[in-house]
């Protein structure tokens, strides 16, 4: 594969959890009737057997005879129906296009046999995304997550006008009238009809990042319709708020000395650095000098951003190396994103989100403060969203994260995690309180469940989605 295209796949991977796999359209199923499997469409490996339906829900739960959208989703069943437990939902974070084909995903991952005996294995697109009904805003292609980097304190404005467009551009759109019901409460009441649609009176849970928050959400709408209960790389109990982004920040500080290790060991390859100060000392020459000049379509904002989604996996050391060698050369490009990738959906989740401050001058304080806390890449996370300039308004509260219900919840957080910082997980951790316990892990990146290779970590997490064993207490895994 040619660098333009594993950096194009790699950067969209790290930042939507994107699977490797080609969108999988769905077949079409009437409310109210059983649904209708057929095998998914442009799936490398249909004799895995992937099946693929769609069912209705309504736009409004208020109004449940009113106005519908579709809910696509799939479902790889369990391999030994001897041993089937029952259903394993499945959620891999924010998302810019179709994750029908997940289950596979995590089947390349290595997928223990006794979980794929276990569940059928149900991957949906949430509202708004996807193959579901969608939200569409026209985000520019230069659309970034978290925002650009304020270099000057008047690149807060410059971002507020940008922030401002994307909001109008929700607005304008004809999906415009889904914007009020794109929210966390209605994919799980989604989720909780996919469940019904399903013929199970409970169901097992395994959610990164957005997802972990959606999980915790259901689990707490619906405690006693969970099973076992998987969340990885949580979020605060805010979910994606302000705080959320702020923390990419932070979780990049920490996160950034495992590549500056591994890269200044590299040096005779690369020859960005021998040591990790060296090599930290690169990053703020590259940032400043795209800053200053721009190389084609990557200035010193999308060379932040091209950074904190690369070190997202410590897999995508190698390939990020290259990107520096590249804006050394003056030879980086940024790479187009997949056809029909969009962040509408997510754009619309987050922003449905309590936390979100309306005043551009909030953002102001903030950007000035966390530039000066975490340099390399606090102007970003601290920026202006179109949050602030959000043009819908829901119609109900945000579900409140709380202990009440079953202890049946298994939560896995990286130590150096830069999409949900480690912190929110434990602050998630106290919001669930009995119900949940805390596998800290001594590693970097985000996702650890499968997408690191920590052996306490995917052994803890396979035992208690196979056998229900969970650790009696908070428990750490080293390194």
């Amino acid at each position: 594969m040619s660098l333009s295209r594993r950096f194009r796949v790699l950067v969209v991977a790290a930042l939507a959890a994107v699977t490797a796999f080609p969108a999988v359209p769905a077949v079409a199923s009437t409310a109210g009737t059983a649904l209708t499997w057929q095998p998914c469409a442009g799936v490398p490996e249909p004799a895995q057997g992937l099946q693929c339906t769609t069912m209705s829900a309504p736009l409004d739960y208020a109004q449940p005879s009113g106005a519908k959208i579709t809910l696509a989703f799939s479902r790889l069943p369990a391999a030994d129906p001897a041993k089937r437990r029952g259903v394993l939902l499945l959620n891999p974070g924010s998302q810019g296009d179709s994750q029908l084909a997940l289950p596979l995903q995590l089947l390349a991952l290595g997928l223990p046999q006794a979980v794929r005996d276990a569940y059928d294995l149900i991957a949906f697109d949430p509202r708004g995304a996807g193959n579901s009904t969608r939200v569409t805003c026209n985000l520019p292609v230069t659309f970034m997550i978290p925002p650009a980097y304020a270099v000057t304190p008047a690149g807060v404005d410059t971002q507020a006008a940008v922030a401002s467009q994307n909001a109008q551009g929700c607005a304008a759109a004809p999906s415009a009238p889904l914007l009020p019901h794109i929210t966390v409460r209605n994919v799980a009441r989604d989720l909780d009809g996919i469940r019904a649609a399903l013929g199970e009176r409970r169901i097992s849970f395994l959610g990164y990042s957005f997802g972990a928050f959606l999980g915790a959400t259901y689990a707490t709408m619906y405690p006693h319709r969970t099973d076992r209960v998987v969340l990885d790389s949580s979020t605060g109990p805010g979910g994606l708020d302000y705080t959320w982004s702020r923390r990419f920040a932070s979780g990049f500080e920490k996160h950034f000395p495992d590549f500056a290790a591994w890269l200044a060991a590299q040096d005779a390859t690369y020859g960005l650095g021998s040591t990790p100060e060296a090599v930290k000392a690169k990053y703020f020459a590259l940032a400043a000098k795209l800053d200053q000049t721009p190389i084609e379509t990557v200035d010193g904002a999308t060379f932040r951003w091209i950074n904190e989604a690369l070190t997202q996996s410590d897999a995508t050391f190698p390939l990020l190396a290259q990107v520096w060698q590249q804006a050394d050369n003056g030879t980086i490009a940024r790479p187009p994103l997949p056809p029909g990738f969009d962040f509408s959906g997510l754009l619309a989740i987050v922003c449905n989100m309590d936390g979100w401050p309306k005043d551009v001058e909030v953002y102001r304080q903030a950007v000035a403060e966390d530039r000066a806390r975490y340099p390399m890449l606090g102007a970003a996370a601290a920026n202006v969203w179109a949050c602030a300039f959000w043009p819908a308004q829901r119609t109900e509260p945000q579900v409140r994260i709380t202990d009440r219900g079953p202890s049946n919840i298994l939560m896995v957080q990286n130590l150096r995690d830069n999409g949900t910082d480690y912190p929110g997980g434990v602050e998630m951790r106290a919001a669930l309180g009995h119900r949940a316990r805390l596998l800290t892990v001594d590693q970097g990146g985000h996702r650890a469940y499968l997408f690191g290779t920590n052996a306490c970590a995917n052994t803890a997490v396979a035992r208690y989605l196979a056998e229900g064993v969970r650790p009696a207490g908070d428990t750490f895994c080293p390194a």
